[in-house]
């Protein structure tokens, strides 16, 4: 899979010109709009790798791109949305620990109160980086099915989303994703110094969605067969 994946965004015969505008659109992100056109071709990935395409999508159909970047931008911030109402969550968890600590939110909490402080505060952080990362391994996942299915609600369907998840498959391409994006997103960054970096950075953007929207498919299609077997031995006997 990853030898597949750093060789996609070099498929196809027009692959030179998707990796110049895409390194441009990167540079002109400060205008917002290709920000969202640059969305709509990582939804044109996490497609083609979930229908198992060999070669990178190119960029036409600018006006389709535009829509499919906004539906992403959508649920990219309705799943913001998600996390910021835990960060509250944490927020009040720390202001009850306060109160019953001191009795009231200008009270000297005193040596005990301070305890009592701390573990909500401790519990607070737990929850939220547990939901940060359960959502940082989710979400691609959400963004494959969104892609895949051509919906929004596609990315809330939580029982396709869990059957994809919850597979070898899924977490080996999470773990590779994450892998390639720290080392080659390092390399292109420091390249970014003599402009190259730049169109490096996207290529390996592009490699890290192909890993989400394959790795999803994968885990996807290994439960359908898992469970097709499953009823065809439940009916045999």
């Amino acid at each position: 899979m990853l030898s597949e994946s750093l060789h996609y965004p070099l498929n196809g015969d027009s692959w030179l010109r998707t990796i110049v505008i895409g390194g441009l659109l990167s540079v002109l992100t400060v205008f917002v709009v290709p920000i969202f056109l640059l969305q709509g071709y990582f939804v044109r990935v996490l497609r083609g790798a979930a229908r198992g395409e060999t070669d990178a999508p190119g960029f036409d159909d600018w006006g389709d791109l535009l829509v499919d970047g906004l539906k992403l931008f959508a649920v990219n911030l309705i799943v913001s949305i998600a996390l910021l109402a835990v960060l509250l969550l944490v927020g009040a968890l720390f202001g009850a620990g306060s109160l019953l600590a001191g009795g009231g939110p200008a009270a000297d909490p005193g040596p005990g109160g301070g305890g009592i402080v701390a573990v909500f505060g401790v519990l607070g952080l737990l929850i939220f980086v547990a939901v940060a990362l359960l959502l940082g391994y989710v979400a691609p996942a959400m963004f494959a099915n969104f892609a895949r299915e051509d919906s929004i609600a596609a990315a809330f369907d939580a029982s396709t989303i869990l059957a994809g998840v919850t597979t070898s498959e899924y977490l080996t391409a999470w773990v590779l994703a994450i892998v390639v994006g720290i080392v080659l997103g390092s390399v292109a960054s420091m390249l970014s110094l003599v402009v190259v970096g730049i169109f490096g950075l996207f290529y390996v953007q592009v490699v890290t969605y192909y890993l989400f929207g394959r790795g999803f498919a994968d885990g996807l299609a290994k439960n359908h067969d898992n469970g097709t077997r499953d009823r065809t031995t439940a009916t045999t006997a």
